[in-house]
C-alpha cells in the first residue's frame, strides 16, 4: 500500500468518535459537491438544513452550524453571559472537565459554578444552592444553567427532571442551555420528541451534536428564543467557526434529518449498549457503575481484568471514579459486541 496506511483497529468501543460517516451524511455531502454554491451559509443546503431543524423541533428557531462541540457550547454560553456572570453546571459536565477553559475564554471570563453530583446529573436543589449562595457584588452573578443530555455518565434527564430544572431556572431568572452532543441518544432512550426534550421543557438553547451521531464534523446551535441569538453570527466569525464552504457543514444534516437517520443511528447505538450490558450481567467481579440509559456503559472491575483486556487489543478509557467506559456508535457491529463480551468473561475467569 502506498501513501498513508490505515491501521486496522477493528471496531473499538473507546469512543463513538471512532466511527466513520454514516451513508446518509456521506451521500448528502456528495450531492452538495456538485458545481458552485454561494459561500458563508447563503446556499440552498444551509437553508434546507435550518428548515429541517425547524420542522423537527416544531418551532421557528434560529439555527447556526459550527465545526465542533467545544465551539457550540462555548459560543452558546457566551451569547447568554457577560464576563461577570456565572454558569451553573455539574461537576461531570463536559464544559467543566473537557473544554480546556473554552467557555470562560469565549465569554471573556464568565465563571463556571460547579455543583457536586452523585450520578453526573444536575438537580434543582444544587441549582438553588449555587444561585442563592451569594448575592453580593464581589461574586459572579449566576446567569445560566447548563445540562448535558445525555450526560457524561451515560444518564438521561427525564421530562419531569427537565421541568423541575426549568422551574428552578425561572425562579432565579436563569437561562437554560443544553449540551446535546448525544441529544439523539436521549431522544431514542426516552421516546420523546426533540421539542418535548427542549423548548417545551424550558430549554432556551440547544447544541445538537452531529459528530457522535454519524457525521464527519459539525454541530448545530438552536436558539428557541430568537432574541438570545443576537449577533451570534459575529461570534462564530470571530471564533473561526464561520465555514466559508458552509454547505459541507449543513448538507450532512439534510441527509440525517430528512431521512430520519439521526434517530435510527441513536436507536442502534443505544441497543448495542443494552446488548453489551445484558451479556456482562453476572460475570464475577464485573458490575455496572451506572444504569445504562443511552449509548454508554460504565463498568467497575479490577485493574488485572482491565489490563488483560488491553493486552487482547481492546481500547477504552477509565475515568469518573475509575470506571471503564464503553461507547457504542451508529455502525457498531453486534457480533463485535459479542466478541468483546467473550473476552471479558475469559479475562474475568483468568483473574479469578
Amino acid at each position: 500500500m502506498t501513501g498513508i496506511e490505515q491501521q486496522d483497529l477493528g471496531q473499538q468501543f473507546a469512543s463513538d468518535n471512532y466511527a466513520g460517516i454514516c451513508p446518509e451524511a456521506w451521500q448528502a455531502m456528495e450531492a452538495a459537491n456538485q458545481g458552485h454554491a454561494v459561500a458563508y451559509g447563503d446556499d440552498p443546503w444551509t437553508a434546507r438544513a435550518a428548515d429541517a431543524f425547524r420542522r423537527l423541533f416544531e418551532t421557528d428557531c434560529e439555527v447556526y452550524f459550527v465545526f465542533n462541540g467545544t465551539a457550540a457550547n462555548s459560543l452558546a454560553l457566551a451569547s447568554l453571559c457577560q464576563s461577570y456572570h456565572g454558569v451553573i453546571c455539574c461537576d461531570h459536565a463536559h464544559v467543566e472537565t473537557d473544554e480546556c477553559g473554552a467557555p470562560e475564554f469565549f465569554s471573556n471570563g464568565s465563571k463556571l459554578l460547579v455543583a457536586a453530583s452523585a450520578a453526573g446529573k444536575l438537580t434543582p436543589d444544587a441549582i438553588h444552592e449555587l444561585a442563592a449562595r451569594r448575592q453580593d457584588i464581589h461574586y459572579p452573578k449566576p446567569r445560566v444553567v447548563t445540562v448535558t443530555q445525555s450526560t457524561e455518565t451515560g444518564r438521561v434527564y427525564s421530562l419531569d427532571e427537565l421541568a423541575a430544572i426549568s422551574e428552578m431556572c425561572k425562579r432565579h431568572k436563569l437561562s437554560l442551555h443544553m449540551d446535546g452532543a448525544r441529544f439523539a441518544n436521549a431522544c431514542a432512550s426516552l421516546g420523546c420528541s426533540p421539542a418535548e426534550l427542549t423548548w417545551k421543557s424550558g430549554v432556551d438553547v440547544l447544541c445538537f451534536g452531529g459528530t457522535k451521531n454519524g457525521m464527519a464534523v459539525g454541530e448545530a446551535v438552536l436558539f428557541f428564543d430568537r432574541a438570545l441569538a443576537m449577533d451570534f453570527d459575529y461570534r462564530c466569525k470571530q471564533a473561526g467557526q464561520l465555514a466559508s464552504k458552509m454547505r459541507f457543514l449543513s448538507a450532512p444534516w439534510v441527509g440525517m434529518l430528512e431521512s430520519g437517520a439521526w434517530l435510527r443511528n441513536a436507536h442502534h447505538a443505544n441497543g448495542c449498549a443494552r446488548r453489551f450490558a445484558a451479556q456482562i450481567a453476572g460475570i464475577p467481579d464485573i458490575r455496572l457503575a451506572q444504569p445504562v440509559e443511552a449509548n454508554a456503559v460504565f463498568i467497575s472491575t479490577s485493574d488485572a481484568i482491565l489490563t488483560r483486556l488491553r493486552t487482547r487489543g481492546w481500547k477504552f478509557y477509565t475515568f469518573i471514579g475509575g470506571a471503564a467506559r464503553f461507547m457504542f456508535a451508529w455502525d457498531t457491529d453486534p457480533l463485535r459486541v459479542d466478541a468483546f463480551c467473550r473476552d471479558l468473561r475469559e479475562c474475568a475467569a483468568q483473574a479469578g
